[in-house]
């Protein structure tokens, strides 16, 4: 990952949330404005970078021992993190938010596009198709191991949910789904079945565009 002092004044994630909006940021970007500044051995980029790892797999309410435990963070910016995630889950939510088509999904996982590693993403949804949580189930490669109904069904039976949403980013760029992701879904589905709570779709996604099993007839 570049320094900070590599990238031109311009493009740096301060000056460039200024000119563009904060939605034109990538999640370390966002994280590297919150943080201000690295330490002497790590950039603040590099810091950010690693965060959002963490926040990816710990999910939005981390402990602070694992903020802490990331090289560069300290008390200061470990509590800055946890209030501004606080602060922002009171404020701006998911839940409520009405589901009727795969785009309306977008809005809340499009920022994992960028990922590196895949990322599997389980929405719940209520009877009223109605968003109750979004949640990162696994990081990297989906495949059946990691992406095992147990995992997948956890959650959205605690929330008492109907049905669910599924989704993961391909870092490759292609959006055709692979054999192992028609075989993940097809178990999801049969499961989904047996607990009452209905698989209604499992969206593929990049940085510029989807694919949408439901929307091809393949669930």
């Amino acid at each position: 990952m570049k320094k900070i002092s590599d990238i031109p004044e311009s493009d740096r994630p301060r000056e460039k949330l200024q000119q563009k909006g904060a939605e034109a940021l990538s999640d370390p970007e966002l994280m590297a404005v919150l943080l201000g500044k690295g330490t002497v051995r790590h950039d603040v980029l590099y810091i950010a970078e690693r965060v959002v790892k963490t926040l990816d797999v710990a999910g939005s309410k981390p402990d602070l021992k694992e903020l802490l435990a990331i090289e560069g963070v300290g008390p200061a910016k470990a509590t800055l993190i946890a209030a501004a995630l606080e602060f922002v889950r009171r404020r701006i939510r998911p839940e409520g938010l009405r589901i009727s088509s795969p785009s309306d999904v977008l809005p809340i996982i499009r920022h994992y596009a960028d990922r590196k590693q895949e990322h599997f993403l389980c929405i719940s949804l209520n009877g009223a198709n109605e968003v109750i949580a979004n949640r990162v189930v696994s990081v990297g490669l989906v495949n059946r191991t990691q992406v095992h109904p147990r995992e997948v069904f956890a959650d959205p039976i605690t929330d008492r949910a109907t049905a669910i949403i599924v989704a993961h980013n391909h870092p490759s760029g292609g959006l055709k789904p692979s054999k192992e992701d028609m075989e993940v879904t097809r178990q999801l589905k049969t499961a989904g079945v047996i607990l009452g709570i209905c698989l209604l779709d499992h969206i593929i996604f990049n940085g510029k565009g989807y694919y949408s099993f439901s929307d091809d007839g393949k669930i």
